[in-house]
C-alpha cells in the first residue's frame, strides 16, 4: 500500500482525479505555492470561504517574498 491510498483526516482530497500532493510534487511547487493550491483545491469539500483565505494568505506572502527578490513579474 502506498500513501495515496490511505486518507488521514478525511476524504476530501480523494474526490478528484488528481492527488493534489502529486500535482504540487509534478508541478515542482514550493511551500508557499503549493499550500496555495492544496487549499484552493479542497475549499469547497472542507474549509470553505477560510480555505480560499488561507489560498490568498500564502500567495500574499510569495508575492513578498518574489519581489523582495526582485521578481516582480513580467
Amino acid at each position: 500500500m502506498n500513501a495515496n491510498d490511505t486518507m488521514v483526516g478525511g476524504d476530501h482530497y480523494k474526490r478528484h482525479k488528481y492527488e493534489t500532493w502529486d500535482v504540487i510534487l509534478d508541478w515542482e511547487l514550493g511551500y508557499l505555492d503549493g499550500n496555495a493550491v492544496k487549499y484552493l483545491s479542497r475549499w469547497r469539500l472542507k474549509g470553505g470561504v477560510q480555505d480560499l483565505k488561507k489560498a490568498a494568505h500564502y500567495i500574499q506572502k510569495l508575492i513578498e517574498v518574489e519581489e523582495a527578490n526582485g521578481n516582480p513579474g513580467k
